[in-house]
């Protein structure tokens, strides 16, 4: 502080400038690279690319030198530049529904193991379902300069997607059977799960069931509902034993979406712990797991005794199902195994003259304690 009278760079009265000692930052330190290895081991560049890349004939002591370079140093290769330098990203866009969908996170481990075993690197995105946001995550992942993209569609039309595969990025459908000639799929027949889920509850003598659905703006809620029907409509038709279905639709596939559900229609009935509406469904076919264990999760809440009272079915048959408190009979998809072919699919359509290939996988039902006959 400036004592009264002298002069400050403000003028006589104001406060004087502090200064501190002058620091200075040191700079970063670069990590070893390809001329240094050259340099410890006396040997060239191109020596030292052919020994990490594995090419060429190397002799022997080169060979041990460059590798004693390479770990006094701690020198890392960076496969990013080179698989650039090669032309070719090793960067593979995943781009999903839902992230908190144990489905598709299923599916991303099986997808992220093969592209690890093929030298690429996973980069997982959520969609949320919507067009938009589709688009804008489709650009983005291109501007990145990907190796490929791994897409379960929102937007029917796949304009950015077909502009995608126009500038030369390839792309394969996941989870999505309905697609256009110039993009490789893999997905699941949902309308045969659907209709196995069903004929496994009429085999045990249900003959009201509930079928809570999805929203319909989704591809798979819509095949499923078809193949519910044509379990139903396939069944002999006896007319001293007809079947009841309702189909209701829930705003989306969770498990809060299904207790909401069964909440709503248990209390406006004003039925009782441990009690069923008159005449309510005996089976409940879930589009989903995760709608099955909300569903799940009410009833027991309201002491409902599942399958004794009721029989739940779910769809997916994610890792949990078997480990609930009434482990669940669900409509099994090979999650893991269309994540790999998903991979496989991409791996080859970066050959500009593979062909167009969509892969189907057949659905099995998982049959647990969750299903059983009705009541008398």
């Amino acid at each position: 502080m400036a004592s009264s009278g002298q002069t400050s760079p403000r003028g006589r009265t104001g406060r004087s400038r502090q200064t501190s000692p002058a620091t200075t930052t040191a700079p970063p330190i670069k990590p070893p690279g390809v001329k240094d290895v050259a340099a410890l081991a006396g040997v060239s560049v191109g020596s030292v690319s052919n020994v990490i890349n594995r090419r060429g004939s190397v002799r022997d002591d080169v060979r041990a030198r460059v590798e004693r370079a390479i770990a006094q140093l701690g020198y890392v290769p960076n496969p990013t530049a080179q698989a650039l330098r090669r032309g070719v990203s090793p960067l593979v866009g995943v781009a999903v529904f839902d992230l908190t969908n144990p489905f598709f996170m299923e599916a991303a481990a099986g997808m992220e193991q093969r592209l690890r075993d093929n030298g690429c690197v996973m980069s997982l995105a959520s969609t949320h379902a919507d067009p938009d946001d589709e688009a804008t995550l489709l650009r983005a992942l291109a501007g990145q300069a990907v190796r490929g993209i791994l897409l379960t569609p929102a937007d029917t039309r796949l304009d950015v997607a077909h502009e995608l595969v126009d500038r030369g990025i390839p792309i394969v459908l996941f989870d999505c059977p309905d697609t256009p000639d110039d993009m490789s799929s893999v997905s699941i027949d949902d309308r045969a799960g659907a209709a196995l889920a069903i004929e496994h509850l009429l085999d045990l003598g249900h003959r009201r069931i509930l079928f809570l659905n999805g929203p319909s703006s989704v591809r798979q809620a819509r095949q499923r509902l078809l193949g519910v029907q044509d379990a139903i409509s396939g069944w002999r038709a006896d007319p001293d034993d007809p079947i009841d279905l309702d189909v209701a639709e829930v705003a989306d596939f969770t498990a809060q979406a299904g207790r909401d559900y069964m909440r709503a229609a248990l209390d406006a009935d004003g039925s009782g712990p441990g009690s069923l509406p008159d005449g309510f469904p005996t089976a409940i076919f879930c589009a989903n797991d995760l709608i099955a264990f909300g569903v799940v999760g009410h009833l027991r809440e309201r002491a409902v005794e599942i399958p004794r009272q009721i029989s739940v079915v779910g769809f997916d048959d994610i890792s949990i199902a078997a480990d609930m408190s009434v482990p669940l009979t669900t409509v099994c998809q090979p999650m893991r195994e269309l994540g790999v072919e998903a991979v496989d699919l991409l791996l080859r359509a970066t050959d500009p003259d593979a062909p167009v290939e969509h892969r189907t996988f057949n659905p099995h039902l998982v049959v647990r304690d969750s299903s059983a006959p009705p009541a008398p």
